[in-house]
């Protein structure tokens, strides 16, 4: 009798179990809905964002600070061996430019790991500070520690007012020209230090976005004891997987809501800081001194980069490439052109200023280029951010 109601019971569980299957795979299927026409859209914009937008940005950029460390070491060499280095200078000149353009380039996509890691004021922060910087070349024990550790001592050991992009630009460069070949010993072992940082700075953001790097560019981010500055993340993974498991992002809406957010940052900051604060002036509530790269003279270089990042995020960066202006020109067609159409027009602005390192204030083609980046600024936020959301 007792087993008898053991298979009857069984029976029943089985039964129950079979039936809660059934229930439980009607309810899957009534559940998982047909992506919307947004969702379908936007996910085809996002792998070639990440890939050939944020990426192959952050690679490039990586590669030529490879070189400029490269060619910055021979620069050492030359003045230990006191050899001419004019042609050095010119060439790691002409590679900081290079790389500088990529880093520009990147800056509608400062949020994630640029953000989270602190690479953006570690590699960009300005002015510089000379009088610590005159204290640390005259200092034998610290110029000892950064020749024997090099990017490792800068990294951990300086303040940002101390290395990054713009402590190299005053080594290369002098008004706009290649500096003259009088570099100390001290400031050629400094110089190395600032660079070999930057490049590893710059390889660690693409690890962050691709989930690994070359060989090459692996070594250089991995110490003496085999140690990798590697932060082990994925980020492109969030924008590609927008929804899935282990994603931040909960749906595709949300992610190209970022990348527009990033735009309106960027052209924000050029608006109103870059291009701002010299145009005001220090008398009127300004900063005559907020000079983005003063020492190359690559200022409206820079900013207008700066909204070429804009048109790569919002566009995509290859011709061909799905984006969110595709989404964008599927349900407004206006709204698209006149987002495009601000783009050409900010960049045109920018690139018909003359000397803005030494004519920015009350000059009015600055005051033009700051209306242009402000209305395209106030459109995205202000328009496209809201389409985006319905």
């Amino acid at each position: 009798m007792k087993k008898i109601l053991t298979f009857a019971l069984c029976g029943m569980i089985a039964a129950g179990m079979t039936g809660c299957k059934d229930k439980k795979n009607e309810e899957t299927k009534t559940d998982t809905a047909t992506p919307s026409a947004k969702e379908v859209a936007l996910e085809k914009a996002m792998k070639p964002y990440v890939e050939n937008t944020v990426i192959a940005t952050y690679s490039n950029m990586a590669s030529e600070g490879i070189t400029l460390l490269r060619e910055c070491e021979q620069i050492l060499t030359a003045v230990e061996n006191d050899q001419d280095y004019t042609d050095l200078m010119r060439n790691a000149g002409l590679t900081w430019r290079r790389m500088r353009v990529y880093w520009e380039q990147s800056e509608a996509f400062l949020f994630g790991p640029a953000e989270k890691h602190n690479i953006d004021p570690h590699i960009d922060a300005w002015p510089l500070d000379f009088n610590e910087m005159n204290r640390l070349l005259s200092d034998d024990n610290r110029m000892a520690a950064i020749e024997e550790q090099g990017g490792a001592y800068v990294g951990d050991m300086l303040g940002y007012a101390l290395k990054g992009f713009h402590a190299a630009e005053y080594l290369l460069f002098t008004a706009g020209q290649p500096h003259a070949c009088n570099l100390t010993h001290a400031q050629a072992v400094y110089l190395v230090g600032i660079v070999e940082d930057l490049a590893q700075q710059a390889i660690l953001l693409e690890d962050c976005w691709a989930g690994t790097v070359s060989a090459e560019k692996e070594a250089v981010i991995t110490d003496s004891e085999g140690e990798s500055m590697s932060y082990g993340e994925n980020w492109g993974e969030y924008f590609i997987n927008a929804g899935k498991a282990g994603s931040i992002y909960k749906t595709y809406q949300e992610a190209a809501e970022q990348v527009i957010e990033g735009c309106v940052t960027i052209a924000g900051e050029v608006a109103d800081l870059k291009m701002g604060n010299p145009y005001k002036g220090s008398d009127n509530g300004g900063d005559s001194e907020y000079l983005e790269s003063p020492y190359s003279r690559t200022s409206t270089i820079d900013f207008a980069d700066n909204i070429r990042s804009i048109q790569n995020a919002y566009q995509g960066a290859k011709e061909g490439d799905a984006s969110i202006s595709d989404y964008v020109k599927s349900v407004d067609d206006e709204l698209d052109n006149r987002v495009k159409v601000a783009i050409a027009e900010s960049i045109g602005a920018i690139e018909s200023i003359i000397d803005f390192e030494t004519k920015a204030q009350g000059n009015s083609d600055v005051e033009k280029a700051i209306n242009k980046v402000s209305a395209l600024s106030e459109i995205l936020n202000n328009e496209v951010l809201p389409l985006l959301s319905k």
